[in-house]
């Protein structure tokens, strides 16, 4: 069966002149209006790049609980995210036990000055000794992820017909963290609870999510109208893109914020292990948000929200303990 979530070539965009990119953002309005996800070829990010941080985070994930807990940290942090502290479900009122993964996290380390708001949205960034590759290669990942994320959000206001500066304005001093995932083989992680994930089913809360996925059984699954819950397509050159809950309502609910869950692992393939690279882009702390009405947007009553006020109330939820 034909997946519902698009696979998109950025080339024309890049290199294809006017034409070539009103074909790419009538392709993008058009997958965030019927699914919320596509994925993107033509990203100009390196598979090697990719690829140094996945192995740098295997090497991570593998140390012992001993030295990682150096680094335990709690879900808004920065450092190692153990088992049990998070469950996204909570996010969207769907009570489920504790995902099933470790995470490492990292984030926008650019202080605004200001100790209540740093301490939150700029904390500094911490590196593992014992891994020391892992710096470098986040580092890098991290800079290309922010470009890539503004550019998408100027293909967003292209598919809207507004100036190309309409979302990025608001992120000049973006929040922004990025989830490394691990999700673990049965021999480690335990015999999956009933109702228990690798992730619970969520939506994302920021503006664009970015993620760069390895294929599983245990895998990404995509909530579509149509057909209920489908495997998400898999490219091992692209990115999959989605929108999270704040862009959604910028575009006064013309694009979807949609739901998505990670599999636990299954019954035929219990040493499966993966890791996701998960970027979430966001916006300026204090940007004022309004939700776009008719003819770009719905008709709607959205007051203005403040987007470290919208997405902090998100981000408690999904917190255990």
């Amino acid at each position: 069966m034909p997946s519902n979530v698009p696979i998109i070539d950025l080339t024309p965009w890049f290199e294809g002149g006017a034409d070539g990119r009103a074909s790419v953002a009538r392709e993008v309005d058009a997958a965030l209006q019927d699914v919320g996800f596509f994925l993107v070829t033509g990203h100009h990010v390196s598979k090697q790049l990719r690829d140094s941080v996945r192995a740098a985070a295997r090497d991570f994930f593998a140390q012992p609980d001993a030295i990682k807990r150096r680094y335990a940290v709690t879900v808004g942090g920065r450092g190692w995210l153990p088992p049990g502290v998070e469950a996204n479900g909570y996010a969207e009122g769907t009570e489920t036990p504790p995902d099933l993964k470790e995470s490492f996290a990292v984030g926008a380390d650019r202080p605004s000055g200001d100790p209540e708001i740093d301490g939150y949205w700029f904390q500094p960034n911490v590196f593992p000794e014992e891994v020391p590759a892992l710096r470098p290669a986040l580092v890098a990942y991290l800079a290309h992820m922010r470009a890539l994320a503004d550019e998408l959000l100027v293909l967003c206001a292209a598919a809207l017909g507004l100036e190309p500066d309409f979302f990025t304005r608001s992120t000049g001093h973006a929040t922004h963290t990025m989830n490394i995932n691990w999700y673990p083989p049965v021999s480690i992680a335990g015999e999956p609870e009933p109702g228990q994930f690798r992730i619970g089913p969520h939506t994302d809360f920021g503006t664009v999510t970015i993620l760069d996925r390895e294929p599983g059984r245990g895998g990404l699954q995509v909530w579509t109208e149509q057909d209920g819950w489908e495997d998400a397509p898999y490219d091992p050159e692209a990115f999959t893109i989605n929108t999270g809950d704040l862009l959604a309502r910028w575009s006064g609910d013309r694009w979807k914020s949609n739901r998505h869950r990670v599999l636990p692992p299954q019954a035929e393939a219990p040493d499966e292990d993966l890791v996701s690279l998960v970027y979430f882009y966001e916006a300026n702390h204090d940007a004022v948000v309004e939700a776009l009405q008719p003819p770009i947007g719905k008709a709607n009553d959205y007051p203005p929200v403040v987007s470290a006020a919208f997405l902090r109330e998100r981000l408690d939820a999904i917190t255990m303990g």
